[in-house]
């Protein structure tokens, strides 16, 4: 998304202290940062440090998020060391959106791992899910913007442009959250239906979208704005509020505009 706004009119900017609210009521489009290399090896580090013997030594706590998908994947392949590919995973699609996605091949085809360890990433975190639902009960409820950028603020860091979405009951209670794209080196590209998809499946009534600017940019692009202003007219047909697009970048967030 490079092109530039032509008026700042167009935008509605929100600021971190800004008190607003949601409310419900009763083909491409196109959405950037290059790959980056991950060279930790498992068999260069001590011992102490290889990420089963730091489990075995000293329990599950002292392993970061990348150790611990490692001791799932157990190996890598011969292109990819299992470090450099789990600090790879967690680094491009982010620690909250990894472990929301469920289809296997779609994590195969944007993370360029093979079916078998995309699998297994999804059944690691589907078990997480499942024992957290049972013990925790319900999720989030979002019924404002600055609650929505604290829900996507682990977007921040992500050094590709993504397009996420959180999926909303009538009482605003969060009942899907998904990775609807990843970026390639240079754009995005999403379709109404892969947006629309989660919302019907899981009988969602509105839903919030997010992407983030690795530029730093926080301002909306006439992309980002041609884009919202046709999503929200998809989710008219379909009875499904585009509450609000939100852009993150590191420190701060903005709006596109809904209302139209």
């Amino acid at each position: 998304m490079s092109t530039s706004l032509g008026t700042d009119a167009a935008t509605r900017y929100l600021n971190l202290n800004e008190v607003a609210t949601y409310s419900l009521r009763d083909n491409s489009l196109i959405l950037d940062n290059p790959d980056r290399q991950y060279p930790l090896r498992v068999r260069d580090l001590p011992d102490q440090d290889k990420p089963r013997e730091k489990l075995i030594a000293n329990g599950p706590n002292a392993l970061s998020t990348p150790e611990l998908l490692a001791v799932v994947l157990s190996v890598g392949t011969k292109k990819e060391e299992v470090m450099a590919m789990s600090y790879r995973i967690i680094k491009e699609y982010g620690e909250k959106s990894i472990a929301s996605q469920t289809d296997p091949k779609l994590l195969e085809k944007e993370l360029n791992v093979p079916l078998v360890k995309s699998c297994q990433i999804v059944a690691c975190f589907e078990l997480g899910r499942r024992f957290f639902q049972e013990t925790t009960g319900p999720t989030a409820v979002i019924r404002t913007p600055k609650q929505a950028f604290q829900y996507f603020k682990d977007m921040r860091d992500l050094p590709k442009e993504q397009l996420r979405g959180i999926y909303l009951n009538s009482r605003h209670r969060v009942v899907h959250d998904e990775v609807i794209s990843i970026g390639s080196l240079t754009t995005n590209i999403v379709h109404p239906r892969e947006v629309f998809r989660p919302a019907l499946e899981h009988s969602a009534v509105a839903m919030i979208l997010a992407h983030n600017h690795p530029s730093g940019t926080v301002k909306p692009t006439e992309s980002d704005i041609e884009v919202t202003k046709q999503l929200v007219e998809a989710g008219r047909i379909l009875g499904i509020d585009l509450l609000d697009h939100i852009i993150i970048t590191k420190n701060k967030f903005a709006s596109v505009p809904v209302d139209y």
